[in-house]
């Protein structure tokens, strides 16, 4: 399969990151008076000025993973993937998550389907030690088909304390800490992949389903907050849609990826029956790395004490791009 598998599945990254340029060009109003506005849009989180405080938000969905768990009749952990997909966004800016509500837009309702939801919502809140304040629920009929699950968090720091990568030097190294797994991204072209050439129920070599591994839920990286306590953290970014990419929003440097972290077996699946490029790959998936801390060296131990399975995958050069294994791919 050529390079554009996943526009050909039914997302266009390209188009995507041009439909919400044009959507942000209209985004001019700005509030007066006071709790302003104090950031810019386009970084994983927005904030606004509170005192001493900035308090933030993040909104995001579990997106087409939900088709997963409706063919696999479980919705026990998709609440995880929900609010983790919100406040990993919120982390990666030094902002502690306190709040989350809810949205489920489906087109029937179902005891079970609700309580299992309910059941992942509130393992995901217990991880990331937040309260969901409540949410809103619709049955839309002729509008969508199935249900589709998604959240807004809050968040709040100090404004001393917020991390935004504008810290960030050539000769910082990069820390990459594991995913879970596919997490909730990139999984319309992983479906793809499952439906034409295997099945949910298919088993790859550790013994693992093709189901169980897309179902995954996705890692919170709560103790992060604790590392930006104890070293120095220069910026930090959330691996999601758009894989590698995501680096950029942290400015225009050299990520150099010269010891990348292994992906999981699911990717190798994927890449052999589907034959995906390199290139498309990380630009789809996390690939294994979730999550990637840009610090000195110094810090390294402190983040390999609270992740241990953490190890540095590269550096930051001056000339712009991201390379992998000394080939740059974007």
């Amino acid at each position: 399969m050529e390079q554009d598998a996943y526009r050909e599945a039914g997302v266009d990254i390209d188009l995507e990151a041009a439909a919400v340029k044009s959507l942000i060009s209209e985004l001019t109003y700005r509030r007066k008076g006071e709790f302003s506005m104090a950031s810019e849009i386009g970084h994983f989180a927005g904030f606004v000025s509170f005192g001493k405080y900035v308090l933030a938000m993040a909104v995001d969905g579990v997106g087409t993973k939900m088709l997963v768990a409706d063919a696999l009749q479980n919705w026990s952990t998709v609440g995880i993937d929900c609010i983790a997909m919100n406040v990993n966004d919120l982390y990666v800016m030094n902002l502690e998550p306190i709040a989350f509500v809810d949205y489920i837009a489906t087109s029937e309702l179902s005891h079970d389907q609700m309580k299992q939801i309910g059941k992942g919502l509130n393992e995901g809140a217990k991880l990331a030690n937040l309260s969901i304040l409540g949410g809103e629920t619709a049955t839309l009929k002729g509008l969508v088909t199935g249900l589709d699950l998604a959240g807004a968090c809050l968040g709040i720091q100090e404004k001393e304390k917020v991390i935004t990568g504008s810290a960030i030097v050539p000769g910082d190294i990069m820390v990459g800490i594991p995913s879970s797994g596919i997490h909730s991204n990139g999984l319309t072209l992983a479906r793809r992949m499952v439906e034409q050439h295997g099945s949910y129920d298919e088993r790859l070599q550790s013994g693992e389903t093709l189901g169980e591994s897309l179902l995954k839920p996705t890692r919170i990286y709560a103790d992060v907050l604790r590392i930006c306590e104890e070293t120095d953290v220069h910026g930090m970014c959330h691996i999601t849609g758009g894989g590698l990419l995501n680096l950029n929003r942290l400015g225009e440097f050299g990520y150099i990826f010269d010891s990348p972290l292994p992906p999981q077996e699911i990717y190798t699946w994927i890449v052999q029956t589907g034959g995906i490029s390199e290139q498309e790959m990380y630009r789809t998936f996390n690939m294994g790395m979730g999550y990637v801390i840009i610090m000195p060296q110094e810090g390294v131990n402190t983040v390999k004490k609270y992740y241990p399975d953490a190890q540095v995958v590269g550096k930051i050069e001056r000339s712009p791009g991201i390379s992998l294994n000394g080939k740059k791919l974007f």
